[in-house]
């Protein structure tokens, strides 16, 4: 049964429990669906007002792009249970003898960077969704500007998540190559994607203090 199927009180009850899955990465892309969800919401009350006719079709564009995010989102909440169950499984493979420590030793790796896939997918569908929430914030209705800030601390959020998820498996590769090239990836997504955000929540702020 997909994640998705569940009811929001069914998903929260599997999260508090010692079930592994979902985790924290399921999580992050599930909030990161909801934040982005919040964008298109502003996006769809702007549709339609003469007072935002100029920025219309701009705001639909970024509507149609939220859809994508949001797809996107949702599917990786299942994904992020899919890569786990290999690698709960290969925790468990016993070493007693040095044949079997080494096969568990390169099936660990291997998992891990299966697994760090989805989580730096999240962080790359929470850095694109932040950048629509900046430019929502600029030209969106102000009638729910609020929900443009509320939207962008999901996705800073989810972008925060997604990469304390990635670190926890790269903990476990010695793959150089992969472990540089992983990390520049995620500290460029999380450093530019935190900026982003804490500019369109300062943004914000300044538009409701107004």
């Amino acid at each position: 049964m997909s994640m998705l199927d569940k009811t929001c009180s069914a998903f929260i009850e599997v999260l508090a429990s010692k079930a592994p899955v979902p985790g924290g990465g399921g999580a992050a892309a599930m909030g990161g669906a909801i934040g982005m969800a919040l964008s298109n919401m502003v996006g769809n009350l702007t549709v339609g007002k003469k007072k935002y006719a100029d920025v219309e079709g701009e705001v639909k564009e970024l509507i149609a792009k939220g859809d994508e995010i949001i797809v996107k989102l949702k599917r990786l909440v299942d994904q992020d249970a899919e890569v786990f169950e290999p690698l709960s499984k290969a925790y468990g493979l016993p070493k007693t003898t040095p044949e079997e420590a080494k096969y568990k030793e390169e099936t660990m790796e291997n998992c891990c960077k299966v697994a760090c896939g989805v989580p730096m997918e999240i962080m790359r569908a929470a850095f694109e969704g932040i950048k629509v929430h900046a430019r929502m914030g600029e030209i969106g209705t102000m009638i729910a500007i609020s929900d443009v800030g509320c939207g962008v601390a999901f996705l800073k959020s989810a972008l925060i998540a997604g990469s304390l998820n990635v670190i926890i498996n790269l903990n476990t590769i010695k793959d150089q190559q992969f472990l540089s090239a992983t990390r520049k990836e995620m500290e460029e997504l999380l450093a530019t994607g935190s900026k982003m955000a804490d500019e369109t929540l300062a943004l914000v702020l300044s538009k409701l203090k107004k």
